[in-house]
């Protein structure tokens, strides 16, 4: 689990394609320090056991599934990754609570600079609508953000200078996917209620 609160903006260090799959290697200094072979991590908000890790660097597989479903079968070498470990029992929970599951694959529409902070739109896929509502929980490349503003195919974020900073955001551009993960508190209360109507 982790709490969108990106720790490091790493680099793609090489990608190797594989018939079943592919493996990056990615440069990073600080999520390195203290993880291990298969800890999770958190890679532009998509959930990868770490292997190979050194103090400069680590390498994940992924899957053909996780390829399709989200936004990294598209990185390329030097590419900026948003990384965040996994959390502790002791950690701050200064998101919300996010799985590292990517629900869909949205699109970067704009960003829009305001003062210092950013307004940022994005266009989302038709079945997630029913996940999102106005100053909700969303993960945008795994970085946790509010929805300032929704509409039935595009929602807004407020983006303050600090995340502009360390995050890939600002490297995104009009046009490129981003990997969208909706909170899962609405997602448990969208099954409880299938099951209710279905005992009726």
């Amino acid at each position: 689990m982790f709490t969108g609160i990106v720790e490091e903006l790493g680099k793609i260090d090489s990608v190797e394609t594989h018939e079943a799959g592919s493996r990056i290697t990615i440069a990073a200094e600080l999520v390195t320090s203290d993880i291990a072979n298969g800890d999770s991590i958190s890679v532009n908000g998509v959930c990868l056991t770490a292997i190979d890790v050194s103090p400069v660097s680590f390498a994940a597989d992924v899957s053909p599934e996780t390829l399709e479903r989200s936004t990294l079968g598209d990185l390329k070498v030097g590419s900026p990754v948003n990384l965040e470990r996994a959390v502790t029992p002791a950690t701050r929970l200064g998101g919300h609570i996010v799985q590292g599951h990517v629900d869909g694959c949205g699109t970067f529409l704009s960003a829009e600079p305001q003062g210092d902070f950013w307004t940022v739109r994005i266009g989302f896929p038709p079945e997630m609508a029913k996940y999102l509502v106005y100053k909700g929980s969303v993960t945008v490349e795994g970085i946790s953000l509010t929805v300032a503003a929704l509409a039935e195919d595009h929602f807004d974020i407020a983006v303050i200078p600090k995340t502009w900073e360390v995050t890939n955001l600002s490297s995104i551009q009009p046009g490129n996917s981003v990997n969208l993960e909706a909170d899962v508190i609405a997602k448990y209360v969208e099954r409880m209620m299938q099951c209710q109507n279905r005992e009726r």
